[in-house]
């Protein structure tokens, strides 16, 4: 089982979260490509420690939304939400490139994540940009997703992924951020959701219904607070389940 954050989402002297501890215990790394946060430097930065540490990059894109952090829906021409997602990729490769190593999948972030699980414009978008710049690149999104369906149509790996950290509804999407219960920070519920989600395969709603969710990969958000303990111990809880952490790009 994977286990990925979103890392590099500071901008200039902005800092958010602990990108150096996190590269220490997660086996994938969603980098912000300076749309929805990050800078040059930042991605410079973590894609040099990431490949050191044999971390596997993606390119963590998103809205052009610096000051949204990019859970604002945006209404894109879908052309350019296309070229504006090619240009993310590429502008990652390159820092990966300068480290020795190369970006490794595809994720979307925040408020573009939840409209392309449900929108087709904005998914096919996603699916352009990827097909165009390197088919072989997976693309990490919600299993059952129409984003899923999408990439999966266009002969495109698709890796599903699970939220330890997250509410979901009935229907499987993720529960809006403005919702009670829709981030969750007790550790032994994180850890208890991602053992679950990596073990059965399914996780559990607000009113206990239990969900089919076919992951291989496991998130935990770098910005909640205390992430690097809570990546620590869903980790650790991942081992003892009898699981092997590693990244699911080879």
């Amino acid at each position: 089982m994977d286990l990925n954050a979103d890392l590099g989402e500071g901008f200039g002297r902005w800092s958010l979260g602990d990108d150096d501890a996190l590269l220490g215990i997660v086996t994938s790394a969603n980098v912000a490509c300076g749309f929805h946060a990050g800078d040059p430097s930042t991605m410079h930065r973590i894609c040099g420690v990431a490949v050191e540490r044999s971390v596997a990059v993606g390119a963590q894109v998103g809205y052009r939304d610096l000051a949204g952090f990019g859970r604002r829906r945006i209404d894109y021409d879908l052309d350019e939400l296309r070229d504006d997602v090619l240009y993310q990729i590429g502008a990652l490769e390159g820092f990966c490139r300068v480290a020795g190593g190369r970006v490794r999948y595809v994720k979307p972030h925040g408020a573009l994540y939840n409209t392309a699980a449900v929108d087709e414009g904005q998914a096919n978008a996603v699916v352009a940009a990827v097909v165009a710049y390197d088919r072989e690149l997976p693309v990490l999104c919600q299993p059952g997703s129409v984003l899923a369906r999408l990439a999966t149509s266009a002969g495109l790996t698709v890796i599903g992924e699970g939220f330890a950290d997250r509410g979901y509804r009935a229907d499987g999407t993720l529960m809006p951020r403005s919702l009670p219960d829709a981030v969750l920070h007790e550790p032994d519920e994180v850890v208890a959701r991602a053992v679950r989600m990596a073990v059965e395969q399914v996780v559990e709603t607000p009113d206990g219904e239990r969900v089919p969710t076919p992951v291989a990969s496991i998130c935990v958000h770098g910005d909640t607070s205390g992430a690097v303990n809570l990546a620590a111990k869903v980790r650790a809880g991942l081992t003892a389940a009898g699981l092997s952490v590693e990244p699911f790009s080879s």
